[in-house]
C-alpha cells in the first residue's frame, strides 16, 4: 500500500476523556483553523514556521503538499471526531531519506486542545504507520527533537516509547537553545 492510500485511514481510538483522532493530509479548508492555531504565543516559540494570516497559513498547506508528493514530509492535520471537526494538531513524517533507515517525528497541539492526550495518541498513530508504510525502504528508526526546556514534548515522547538519547547544542537561528534527541527503533517481529 503507498503513503497515499493508508494516509486517509490513520485513526486513534477515543479515550474515556476525549473523542477519536484522524489524521489526514492537510487541505485548503484549514487555512482559518491553522492560522488561529498560530495565534498561541506557546506553538510559536516551539515551532519553526511563521503563519501569520490564513494567507501564510494556505501557502504553508499547499507547500505541505508539494513535499508529500516529493515523498520527503507527510504532514497530517489532526482532527477530533465528532459534529464540528477541525484540525487540533499535527504530526509529521520528514527527512526520510532512502537507504538512511531513519527519519524525524514532529507534532503540535493547538492551545484549546491541550490536555487531551491528542500529541501523544497521534504521534502514535504516526509512528505505526511510518514503520509500517516504509518498511520496505528501510525504515528502522525515528529520531524526535525538541528544545530542552520543552517538558510537554519530553512527555509526549516518553508516553509513545522515545527513549531519550542526548542532548543536542544550539544551532542558532533555526535551533537557539539545546534540544533532547529522542529516539524509537522498529521491533521486528520476532521468527519460529
Amino acid at each position: 500500500m503507498t503513503a497515499n492510500e493508508i494516509a486517509g485511514r490513520l485513526r486513534a481510538e477515543a479515550t474515556a476523556s476525549a473523542p477519536a483522532l484522524l489524521l489526514r493530509r492537510w487541505e485548503d479548508a484549514d487555512a482559518a483553523a491553522l492560522a488561529e492555531a498560530y495565534r498561541d504565543e506557546s506553538l510559536r516559540r516551539w515551532t519553526s514556521h511563521a503563519i501569520g494570516d490564513e494567507e501564510s497559513a494556505l501557502r504553508w498547506i499547499r507547500e505541505q503538499g508539494r513535499r508529500w508528493e516529493a515523498g520527503d514530509r507527510f504532514s497530517f492535520a489532526v482532527l477530533e471526531t465528532g459534529a464540528q471537526e477541525k484540525p487540533v494538531g499535527h504530526v509529521v513524517l520528514k527527512g526520510l531519506v532512502a537507504g538512511s533507515g531513519r527519519a524525524e517525528v514532529g507534532y503540535w497541539t493547538a492551545a484549546h486542545a491541550r490536555g487531551r492526550r491528542v500529541a501523544s495518541r497521534a504521534l502514535e498513530a504516526l509512528t505505526g504507520w511510518a514503520f509500517a508504510t516504509f518498511a520496505g525502504q528501510g525504515l528502522h528508526r525515528l529520531e524526535l527533537l525538541h528544545q530542552a526546556d520543552n517538558e510537554a514534548s519530553c512527555r509526549v515522547a516518553r508516553a509513545c516509547g522515545y527513549e531519550r538519547a542526548g542532548t543536542l547544542p544550539a544551532a542558532p537561528p533555526a535551533h537557539p537553545l539545546q534540544g533532547h534527541l529522542h529516539l524509537r527503533s522498529r521491533v521486528s517481529p520476532v521468527g519460529p
